[in-house]
This record gives structure tokens, sequence and C-alpha cells, in this order.
């Protein structure tokens, strides 16, 4: 069975730094797949690579089979391809609704409307859809952010450290909006909060000094003395 996305012998160096070293990953269509590692690791730079915001230097991408590891960001979003970012990337000076409507509008949405309040209405801000973006709480802006990833129709949807900043009621609705996305959309998570990944990853990936150190399910990462050692403490 094809893998939805693939990465074979992914590499990228900064200098002497091997961010990205020779990775090997699997992304299965339908699944919660967790991202995680001590910081310095190299996630954010890998799922950069897989996003196409930062060029490839060795290796291959292949999404659904089809080689994509020299796209641009742009035409891998319209591949199906989202990327959330670790800091809230909104237009605060725009209304909740336009906000959603820009990402609708790139990936080729006509008409816009009904896509625009779907997705508000998936993340719970159906009511806020005239508000400018800059005056919601922090909390809502992440959810903003998660309906205009969903509002690009993502196969994959990439989510870097979604709940960050986030209160502990918040985080709780996140993890059960997360799980409502599957089977439809396949989520690839990086997380440092180790009970939201327990709590909803089907497969686990754990990079150490860019390389894969262990992937498998929760049960088997907990398990890992390797990944103890390197990243749970000893705590798992």
């Amino acid at each position: 069975m094809v893998a939805l996305m693939q990465a074979i012998g992914l590499s990228r160096h900064f200098g002497g730094l091997r961010a990205v070293d020779n990775v090997d990953f699997a992304l299965e269509a339908g699944e919660i797949h967790a991202l995680i590692g001590p910081n310095g690791a190299g996630k954010t730079t890998f799922v950069s690579l897989l996003s196409g915001r930062v060029p490839v230097q060795s290796g291959q991408i292949l999404l659904g089979g089809e080689e994509i590891t020299h796209l641009p960001a742009h035409a891998r979003v319209k591949k199906g391809i989202a990327y959330t970012f670790q800091i809230t990337s909104i237009y605060p000076r725009l209304t909740v609704y336009d906000n959603v409507a820009l990402a609708a509008q790139s990936a080729g949405a006509r008409p816009l409307r009904p896509p625009v309040l779907a997705a508000l209405e998936r993340v719970n801000l159906s009511g806020l859809d005239t508000e400018l973006a800059g005056n919601l709480s922090y909390g809502h802006q992440r959810l903003l952010e998660l309906a205009m990833g969903l509002a690009l129709r993502p196969r994959v949807l990439i989510l870097d450290e979604p709940t960050q900043g986030l209160a502990a009621g918040e985080i709780e609705g996140f993890k059960a909006l997360v799980q409502g996305l599957v089977p439809e959309t396949t989520v690839l998570l990086i997380e440092h909060n180790m009970e939201v990944v327990m709590d909803l990853a089907t497969r686990i990936t754990v990079l150490n000094f860019g390389q894969v150190l262990a992937t498998g399910n929760p049960a088997e990462i907990r398990a890992n003395a390797a990944v103890q050692d390197a990243y749970l403490g000893g705590h798992a």
C-alpha cells in the first residue's frame, strides 16, 4: 500500500548543522501521526521541507506516489498540503471571515462562502465571523488559523505546536476537534505536550539530532529505552 506522503533519504544541512539527516518517513492516509523530539531535533525543519518552505538538499518527497520534491510551497498547497505555524499567522486587521476566505480563495474555491462557513463551523467560530481577527483571544486565534488550514481542503494538515499557549480547557476542545478531522484529513502533528500526543496519535516518530530515533504506536514509544533517554527523561 502506497503511503499518502513519504520522505526518502531527506536531508537539509545548514553549514555544519545536520538539521535533517537522511530521514525516511511515511504518513499513512487517515492517521494522526505525531512528530516529537527535543528542542533542536529538526522537527520544524523537517515539516518545512515537506511543505516546501525550505528547499530539499537531498532525498525525495512523494505525495500519493507523485514526486513533489522540488515543487514550491504554493504548488504543494494546491496538491493538498496545509501547514499551520508554530506562531499564529493570521491577518489581524481583517475579519475572521476574510482570513478564511483568503485561504479558500488560494485553494481555488468557487464560490467562497460555503467552504468558509463550513471551516468556521468546524472549529466553532461561526458566531465570530465579522470580528476583527486581531481582537480574538489567543485560543480563538489558534482556532482561526486551523480554520484557514481546513479551508484549503487539505489531504495532509501539518500542525506545528498547535496547543502552545492554550488553556487546559482549550486543549481538550482542540483534541476533540482534531479527532473529528480524521480519516477525511490526515494529520501530522508537532507537539511538546506529551499528554496531547499520547491521546491523539495513531503513530509517533521521534527525531533526535536530525535523525529518526524511533517510530511506533504510543505504547511502543513509551516503552522505548532510547526514546526515554533522549526525550522522555525516563518518566514515560
